[in-house]
């Protein structure tokens, strides 16, 4: 989370507390992740303030962890439900074991988090859900915001260091966006509701989730996952396949199936399609079409240096039937994009070194 607003919470505890309370949206957004939760869930409060979510949902029969940053607000919950399980955490670093919660709750939390987190803290936390796992969360509507003043004078004033519990970051997304992203995350979206925020409910699935942010060199987008890269978690993982090899030697990243540290170095991750199949020939021409146009979204949003697809199936079914490797005329999302070979190690007809020539040319791009 920002550290200046890490801070606020920390050190106006008490004050923010006197001056908020539970909505009456807010209960109803709850109430609908409720039916959806099996039941004795063990369920996250992710930002959880001074618990006043997390105890409702423990009276409801589900085992709480209580999730915040700032000990000032833990010691609230604390004292005000000693039956909650504590945790003093960072909403981009989970501390969660993989598919250990039943469910998530977070209000107004994720709004705090820089963009370039935003989507790596998201695929965290698919991670550490359960697949089939409802969560609820809810966001500010860049395009509401942008369009009431009240609302947007708001935002600014506090950003500027102004008004009461000012300094905090405040994050937008459009609700498209809001969708793009927690379907790369690995989420099917079940709703997207607005009153005075946005409300997003979806349910964790078995995928890859997306590993992107801002300022990326490369975005390299797969055909989908396969069961292996699912599970593990980790883009092109099967056993045969040469994409890391080639990554390597190709220079684009350091360390072998680490997509945490490729992102750190630039090297974004995601898919033309998100469903699980042993075989990409089994994803439709239309999930490939849907799936470019959120990439496409996504490119335009983050702006990736260069934009580099890994596989002709998917993009000859979802943009261009005669495209062959190398450069894409007009580039993708307006940026220079590189159409390359599947590296898949049925891919016989291709040998290591071509990819890594082919891997090399899309790299020229980004510089």
């Amino acid at each position: 989370m920002d550290r200046r607003t890490r801070d606020v919470y920390e050190s106006q505890t008490q004050s923010w507390i006197s001056q908020r309370g539970v909505d009456p949206s807010s209960l109803r957004r709850l109430r609908e992740l409720e039916v959806r939760l099996p039941r004795h869930s063990l369920v996250a409060d992710l930002g959880c303030g001074p618990g006043w979510f997390a105890t409702r949902l423990r009276r409801r029969g589900h085992s709480v962890i209580a999730l915040d940053v700032s000990a000032g607000m833990l010691r609230e919950v604390r004292n005000r439900d000693g039956k909650l399980r504590l945790v003093r955490g960072d909403l981009a670093r989970l501390p969660f074991a993989a598919e250990s919660l039943g469910g998530a709750w977070a209000k107004n939390s994720y709004i705090h988090l820089p963009m370039r987190q935003l989507a790596p803290a998201l695929a965290t936390l698919q991670r550490a859900l359960r697949p089939g796992a409802p969560i609820a969360l809810s966001g500010f509507d860049l395009t509401h915001t942008k369009s009431e003043p009240r609302a947007r004078g708001y935002v600014e004033r506090r950003q500027r260091g102004e008004g009461d519990f000012a300094g905090r970051l405040f994050t937008f997304a459009s609700p498209e966006l809001g969708r793009d992203l927690l379907v790369g995350a690995g989420f099917r979206v079940l709703s997207i509701e607005r009153d005075e925020r946005m409300w997003l409910h979806a349910q964790r699935i078995r995928t890859l989730p997306d590993f992107v942010r801002p300022g990326l060199r490369l975005l390299v987008v797969g055909l989908n996952p396969s069961p292996v890269a699912a599970d593990t978690g980790v883009a092109f993982a099967g056993a045969t396949n040469r994409f890391w090899p080639a990554a390597l030697r190709a220079g684009w990243v350091a360390r072998d199936r680490d997509p945490h540290d490729a992102l750190r170095r630039g090297v974004g991750f995601t898919d033309l399609a998100k469903r699980v199949t042993a075989g990409a020939s089994a994803i439709r021409a239309s999930e490939y079409r849907e799936g470019a146009a959120r990439v496409e979204r996504l490119v335009r949003a983050f702006r990736p240096r260069a934009v580099v697809f890994v596989g002709l199936d998917g993009f000859r079914r979802a943009v261009d039937p005669r495209a062959e490797p190398g450069g894409v005329r007009g580039g993708f999302g307006g940026r220079p994009a590189y159409l390359a070979p599947s590296t898949s190690g049925r891919n016989a007809s291709i040998s290591l070194s071509s990819l890594v020539r082919h891997f090399r040319r899309a790299r020229s791009l980004a510089e």
